[in-house]
């Protein structure tokens, strides 16, 4: 009888483990996703991929060649839009924001990516 009561108890146990862990994956939900970024140099990129690290965000890798910057992020703590948002204050369009022409141009003459500058 006390054997089974144990096996009992260990299987509450497991069972109850097993959910809390699931739990624990909802809630620190990871996404990654790929959009546009203008810009055209390394400094460029340093700049991007700071502006992208926002509370929330794992990882940012902007591509120059490609133009695109790959970010992962926790969707309890931030959403894409706000990502657009903070690389575009910073200076750098996106496919969903425009930064102001003023930030813009207080960007390094080698950042001028709106003014044809290629990607060096």
């Amino acid at each position: 009888m006390n054997t089974f009561r144990n096996i009992f108890i260990i299987i509450l146990v497991a069972l109850f483990s097993t959910t809390t862990n699931a739990e624990e994956l909802k809630s620190k939900k990871i996404k990654k996703e790929t959009f546009t970024v203008k810009g055209v140099c390394g400094m460029c990129e340093k700049r991007i991929e700071n502006a992208a690290l926002i509370k929330g965000v794992i990882k940012a890798d902007w591509d120059k060649h490609a133009q695109e910057i790959e970010v992962t992020y926790r969707t309890k703590k931030v959403d894409v839009e706000d990502i657009h948002k903070a690389i575009a204050e910073a200076g750098h369009d996106t496919s969903k924001e425009t930064a102001d022409d003023k930030v813009y141009n207080s960007l390094p003459d080698c950042c001028a990516y709106r003014d044809g500058v290629d990607v060096h």
